[in-house]
């Protein structure tokens, strides 16, 4: 009986250690050291900070990414739209060459009526493929002067037409796209001078 007993008594000497032990644990816990505590509040601020700063490089770089997209979607949509713009440029002497035959021939003269509508029909086809690239025709008479359009060759002086008006179009101008390739050369009326000696 002297062996249970002290078998009992050795149980129940580990829980009242046990107990004890919990209980400093327990008070470990309920107090706990305040350096350490500062210590890691710190490491959670730095970590806050660090990811603040993550999070900030990451939506710099998002719009940059967004930026960089835009720029380029942007340059091949230019490109498409004047890719043709040399070519375009060197068919503008061709189209003004052809004009030129239609002025100079005259299609009531039997000799060079054939001619006349040959080239006219060769004018209107080369203007039509042209045309449906976006290549289009500035020929302003009669409209307001536009410097950004319009390229005056000179002044007269007219009272048929309002100040700043073009009167004639010495030679037709082209835009591709809307954007100018060739001013209009053009004149342009002014009003008439004031007599002052009178």
């Amino acid at each position: 009986m002297s062996s249970k007993q002290n078998q009992v008594d050795t149980e129940q000497a580990t829980e009242q250690e046990q107990q004890t032990a919990g209980e400093a644990q327990g008070q470990d816990t309920i107090q706990p050291d305040a350096a350490y505590v500062a210590e890691l509040e710190q490491k959670l601020a730095d970590a806050e900070n660090k990811a603040r700063t993550e999070k900030d490089s990451a939506l710099r770089a998002v719009a940059e990414m967004e930026n960089i997209r835009r720029r380029a979607a942007q340059d091949v949509e230019k490109a498409q739209k004047f890719a043709l713009e040399k070519f375009v440029g060197e068919l503008l002497p061709v189209i003004d060459s052809l004009e030129r035959a239609i002025e100079h021939t005259s299609d009531e003269s039997d000799a060079f009526q054939a001619v006349h509508e040959g080239v006219e029909l060769t004018l209107k086809s080369l203007l039509s493929a042209v045309e449906k690239f976006g290549v289009a025709q500035i020929d302003p008479k009669g409209q307001p002067f536009d410097p950004n359009k319009h390229q005056a060759m000179s002044m007269v002086e007219s009272a048929e037409v309002a100040p700043n008006a073009v009167l004639a179009v010495m030679m037709k101008g082209y835009e591709l796209n809307g954007r100018v390739l060739r001013p209009a050369m053009v004149m342009v009326a002014k009003g008439p001078a004031i007599d002052t000696q009178a």
